[in-house]
């Protein structure tokens, strides 16, 4: 398999061709797509593209039917004949800026755009987004991001879909309108440096905290304390509104994991993947808090004492939580467990387990 570098790339371009045909036993290194895209070189697949030379042996309808830029097939180089030719203007007609467009197709973003489809894949199926709902975004610049766009499933993103935005929300970058919701992600990531990445979501068992206005309780799992704890319920805005994006910039810098009332879930980290698993951390949580309370319980938890470890540990880490500093009598102040059974139903359900156990008895 012949491999096409960057160097032979800049050596095309510089024969003013504007398609690039890429053959079955070639294949195109990120680095040399990057130059493709930057200079608007089309790029197609295989040799199927110079069938011309064999019309006199198939002059039938079905040739003149086929596309030009036919393919040899999903598994060739350029991915069953993708159009891999730069965006120069936005949707709606502006003209993009070199220095963004260089950005965004060079091969470290290539690398996050590949990273952002995957991890979208991974959100959709876990069944965390429906429909077309959930974003995800990265910090590639100073004041450049990178989101996923709008209306689309994000378990069947690929690449090319993606957009780039600054840090006013203004597409800077990309063939595909960015999401609506990106004012959410960006109020995260201007009041906290930290946040590399940005992910929201709507699984189901944190969602429906969210929409009881329940805040998920401390003190039962030490992987949720350490790792993504101290979860909070921001109250209702507009998807995507002003009124939002300043309730989330407000909270995230002591919450990586934040309960959107009647909406979702958005969760920031330190990569793309790291934001995700803030999101899974916190359905996990949630779905066994949930299913912990349909059992007659003990009422077992982490002592306040405890707690005070992990919390420390979390800290050495360079993990937020707004508890860092509490003594043991503050962190003490929540039973889970009176929390949790404050619902009536939820009183009625053990009453009515305790006594069919008590009857058996």
């Amino acid at each position: 398999m012949k491999e096409i570098r960057a160097e032979e790339a800049e050596a095309f371009v510089s024969t003013g061709e504007k398609v690039f045909v890429c053959f079955a036993d070639e294949v195109i290194e990120p680095d040399a797509l990057a130059v493709f895209a930057k200079e608007g070189i089309r790029v197609l697949s295989c040799g199927e593209c110079d069938s011309d030379e064999d019309e006199d042996d198939f002059d039938d309808e079905e040739d003149e039917e086929e596309e030009e830029d036919s393919c040899c097939g999903d598994d060739c180089c350029c991915g069953g004949g993708s159009d891999y030719a730069m965006a120069l203007k936005s949707p709606d007609g502006r003209e993009y800026l070199s220095e963004h467009l260089d950005l965004f197709y060079s091969e470290e973003v290539e690398k996050l755009k590949y990273e952002v489809c995957d991890i979208g894949r991974r959100l959709w199926e876990r069944e965390y987004t429906d429909g077309n709902g959930g974003n995800i975004s990265v910090r590639v610049g100073p004041n450049e991001f990178l989101c996923t766009p709008t209306g689309v499933s994000k378990g069947f993103l690929s690449p090319d879909m993606l957009c780039m935005v600054d840090g006013e929300g203004l597409q800077i970058a990309g063939s595909w309108k960015r999401t609506s919701e990106i004012t959410s992600h960006l109020a995260i990531f201007r009041s906290t440096p930290a946040a590399k990445s940005v992910c929201h979501a709507h699984p189901v068992h944190a969602t429906a905290f969210a929409v009881a206005g329940v805040t998920p309780p401390p003190r039962l799992i030490p992987e949720w304390e350490v790792f993504a704890g101290n979860a909070v319920v921001a109250p209702y805005e507009t998807p995507g509104s002003k009124d939002l994006a300043d309730i989330l910039a407000s909270l995230a810098p002591l919450h990586q994991s934040i309960l959107m009332a009647n909406h979702g879930v958005i969760c920031w980290g330190t990569s793309v993947e790291d934001a995700y698993f803030k999101m899974e951390i916190t359905d996990a949580y949630c779905r066994t808090v949930f299913v912990a309370m349909q059992i007659p319980s003990k009422r077992i938890s982490i002592s306040a004492e405890k707690l005070g470890e992990l919390l420390a540990m979390k800290k050495t880490l360079g993990l937020p939580d707004a508890r860092h500093g509490f003594n043991a009598e503050q962190l003490h102040e929540m039973d889970p467990w009176e929390f949790l059974h404050d619902s009536p139903l939820i009183e009625k359900i053990a009453d009515a387990v305790a006594k069919k156990i008590a009857d058996k008895k």
